[in-house]
């Protein structure tokens, strides 16, 4: 590679590295948020190891973008020694972000049916977190139930009540659908098991999907290092500030 190019490599990875940092920060704090609104269905906090690994390396992007481009612009074998290092662990900690990523997808399915169970087994249509977080889920993600919308019929609240949740319904605002279960045109009869559990690999694919995205740019920044040190050596070129 020859070593203008690399430096104008080197240069443009600088400058990004902020977009990089802001963006990273950004899918860091999306899969915290998403896995958040069902806090209380996801009993295996360890999941959002990823996430915080993601938010870990936006927080020193910045600076490194500053150190990399000083680094770039006066040729400092110092600086870019640095800089490669700082590159090569971001890469190696974004490596580990989509291997943790990788496997907690490949584990999820069957996750959730319990934790949903059992707070379907404790709903009881007043204000508490068990309640707000099933309607919240249904509401979301448009389900009902488990595997479906019958799954309701074996709780203490469809026994008290005689009715499904408001927020099984297709539009809870709808004065039709009153949550008699003798309606399921008016409800989301699809179960929430299935919908969560393709809502949080699609929240991990795109976390993984920006992490590789990001993690190439490193890569070509790590050999673009490389390339000016080579053309240093062969021309017996020293810079002025080592």
């Amino acid at each position: 590679m020859d070593c203008g190019v690399a430096k104008i490599i080197l240069l443009f990875i600088s400058l990004i590295f902020w977009v990089a940092g802001a963006a990273l920060a950004y899918v860091g704090h999306y899969v915290i948020k998403s896995f958040g609104s069902f806090e209380n269905l996801i009993e295996n906090k360890s999941n959002l190891i990823p996430a915080a690994i993601i938010i870990g390396i936006s927080a020193v992007m910045f600076v490194v973008g500053i150190v990399g481009c000083c680094s770039t612009l006066r040729e400092s074998k110092c600086g870019l020694s640095c800089f490669f290092l700082i590159i090569m662990l971001i890469f190696a900690a974004e490596v580990t972000a989509l291997v943790f990523s990788f496997i907690y997808r490949s584990k999820i399915n069957g996750q959730f049916e319990s934790p949903i169970r059992e707070s379907l087994s404790k709903y009881n249509g007043e204000k508490n977190s068990e309640t707000e977080a099933v309607d919240s889920m249904q509401t979301l993600l448009k389900c009902c139930g488990v595997k479906n919308y019958s799954d309701w019929t074996n709780t203490t609240y469809f026994s008290r009540n005689k009715t499904l949740p408001l927020s099984c319904c297709k539009n809870s605002s709808s004065p039709q659908c009153n949550g008699k279960p003798d309606q399921p045109d008016q409800f989301n009869t699809e179960g929430c098991e299935p919908k969560l559990e393709k809502f949080i690999q699609d929240v991990l694919t795109y976390a993984m999907l920006v992490v590789v995205a990001f993690a190439i740019i490193k890569f070509f920044g790590m050999v673009s290092v490389c390339a000016i040190f080579c053309k240093s050596r062969r021309s017996g070129y020293e810079p002025l500030y080592a």
